[in-house]
């Protein structure tokens, strides 16, 4: 089957533009990963991997390579494989997109996945007003609020965690190209539509509202204003921009505590409250009331891991076997309440020390810290953003159990990585993205 380079190019940029707008959605996102791997099986011939490239793609692919060298430990094949299945997208995407390196444009890239994206989520926040008015009758008048973003989260069909994960990086993302807008000196048209992308991007945030999503989105701006004023010597802009950003998103979050009262209360005393009842938290009247979601819970899930793991060393129990181990030991340790309700590890390095051992957590550090070398290698706020979304979100849940967080993860890499190779090799690229 022949194709025309500038064909090849169109249908190539056509896949990375959809996976991105896709990669909340897990069923479509999969099937397009499906044919953009089958696409490119036809032209294997147009990858080539460099040297750089390639160990880029191995560390990369290296989640995927770890569970594969320690497939052996499983207990169960067939559940082993079912593991081994989730990261298979951690060896297509480097092997692809770097191999296609030179093909690929950052910024357009990055400018569909935002105002794609911000657009998918309008729609779904208007089916959410006409489908549900129940909950937004309840909600406005400030019934049940700690709900919120939860409900909206699983009407989308994504967990509520993960959801805001993607939508922290494309309300910074959204940040980062209004800033090069600004300092481009575009139409003051196209800076509109770039400042209307943000503003609703940080309110979505919002809405869905879960606690390091609010910190991640605060330090990425920071990050990517900072990056833009150190390239600024115009005292009087980086005024401007910074009452301007700092007005907008400041009064944004006001007008958003004020009709969600809850915020305060969630954000103070629910988060650390029972803190002296770490392992304990059946000694609390009702838990899955007061602290379901409270810190306390977590810390007690991250002391059983961590027990656990160490009885467990220097390989693990095995991929398939980490959160039936765990709930085991919750029973045996007479947490029924963690047990009831078969918490999983919630922190990536933990689950990777219980189910690979000493080579876990050293592997997930090799995989995210890579991202923040890349970012401070370039010089580019956002891809160092990216890596301490997702380091501290992997610090609070474990994103590389889950499809949402393999995907999003292993596409923004390789895209990263991408831009890393231009820029090394002084490549202009020869995208024509749709």
């Amino acid at each position: 089957m022949t194709i025309s380079e500038k064909q090849f190019n169109k249908v190539f940029s056509f896949f990375l533009v959809a996976i991105a707008c896709t990669l909340i959605f897990r069923k479509p996102c999969t099937w397009l990963i499906f044919a953009f791997a089958i696409f490119n099986m036809f032209y294997f011939k147009k990858i080539k991997l460099s040297r750089k490239a390639l160990i880029l793609a191995i560390t990369i692919a290296s989640p995927f390579l770890l569970e594969l060298l320690l497939f052996w430990n499983n207990d169960s094949f067939a559940q082993g494989i079912k593991s081994l299945e989730k990261t298979v997208s951690l060896v297509l995407f480097p092997l692809i997109i770097l191999g296609n390196y030179k093909r690929i444009s950052f910024q357009k890239l990055l400018q569909f996945y935002v105002n794609s994206t911000t657009l998918v989520m309008i729609a779904f926040v208007l089916r959410f007003v006409f489908v549900f008015p129940e909950h937004i009758t309840k909600y406005w008048h400030g019934i049940h609020l700690w709900e919120m973003g939860y409900v909206f989260a699983n009407s989308i069909g994504i967990h509520a965690p993960a959801l805001n994960m993607h939508l922290v990086f494309v309300s910074i993302s959204a940040l980062y190209l209004l800033m090069q807008r600004c300092q481009s000196k575009k139409k003051i048209g196209l800076v509109f539509i770039s400042f209307l992308i943000f503003v609703i991007s940080f309110f979505v945030v919002l809405l869905v509202n879960t606690r390091m999503a609010l910190f991640n989105v605060l330090v990425g701006y920071l990050l990517v204003l900072f990056s833009f004023f150190a390239a600024q010597f115009d005292l009087k802009k980086v005024l401007l921009y910074t009452v301007v950003i700092g007005g907008v998103v400041c009064g944004v979050l006001f007008l958003f505590i004020q009709k969600n009262s809850y915020m305060k209360e969630k954000y103070s005393t629910v988060t650390f409250a029972y803190m002296d009842k770490v392992g304990k938290l059946d000694e609390i009247d009702h838990p899955e009331i007061k602290v379901f979601n409270s810190l306390v819970t977590r810390v007690s899930i991250w002391q059983s891991a961590w027990e656990l793991s160490l009885q467990h060393l220097p390989f693990g129990v095995g991929a398939s076997d980490g959160k039936p181990e765990l709930v085991n030991y919750y029973k045996q340790t007479n947490q029924y309440f963690l047990a009831k309700y078969a918490f999983p590890t919630h922190n990536q390095f933990l689950d990777s020390l219980l189910k690979f051992g000493v080579l876990g957590p050293l592997v997930v550090l090799l995989f995210i810290g890579t991202i923040g070398y890349l970012g401070i290698d370039l010089k580019n706020a956002l891809i160092f953003a990216f890596f301490f979304l997702f380091f501290t979100s992997n610090l609070t849940d474990d994103f590389l159990l889950r499809f949402d967080g393999i995907t999003f993860s292993g596409f923004w890499f390789s895209i990263f990585g991408s831009f890393w190779l231009q820029q090394k090799s002084n490549v202009h690229t020869t995208s024509e993205v749709l």
